[in-house]
Parts: structure tokens; C-alpha cells; sequence
């Protein structure tokens, strides 16, 4: 599979609107939790689970699995994903 399938299946299995909310919540907290973890590991800690919880309950909406049940790789796909919508907006906000 290459990254524009993981980005197509990752897409088809994030379709509900509370779920890519919480998405776009619970895998900032992530990224955060894992550069803060050097700062404060109790913090951190918080951060990730929360990060965790956003993304269960969001996928409790959709009424799917999350991704990387089916493959592991979708645990890196999900941030890139996330980042690449998260710049091609700003992109767009330049004109």
C-alpha cells in the first residue's frame, strides 16, 4: 500500500464530523505528550491519554475501529494526515 491509499482508507474511516473533531484535538495532545515527556513526564502522561480518549471516543461516533487495528502503520499515517490538512489550509489562507 502506498502513503495515497493509507491517506484514502485513512480518509473513508474518518467520515463523522465529532469524530475528525475530536481527532483534530486528541492527536495535537499526542504529538504534544511525546515532545513534553522530556519536560514533564506527569503532564505528558495526561496529555497522551487524553490524546487517546479524544481519538476512542471520536471513532465511538463514527462507528468504526480506528485504523491501525487493521495495520500499525495508520499509528503514523494519523498525524501526517492531520498535519497535511492542517498546512494545505494555510496554504490556501495565503493567496
Amino acid at each position: 500500500m502506498d502513503l495515497n491509499e493509507f491517506f484514502k482508507k485513512y480518509h473513508e474511516d474518518h467520515q463523522h464530523p465529532i469524530n475528525r473533531l475530536l481527532h483534530a484535538i486528541g492527536i495535537p495532545l499526542i504529538i504534544f505528550s511525546l515532545i513534553w515527556f522530556f519536560v514533564d513526564w506527569s503532564i505528558a502522561l495526561t496529555c497522551f491519554i487524553l490524546g487517546w480518549v479524544f481519538q476512542f471516543v471520536g471513532h465511538w461516533f463514527e462507528g468504526k475501529k480506528p485504523s491501525f487495528f487493521s495495520n500499525p502503520a495508520f499509528l503514523l499515517v494519523g498525524p501526517v494526515y492531520f498535519l497535511k490538512k492542517l498546512f494545505a489550509k494555510k496554504e490556501k489562507g495565503k493567496d
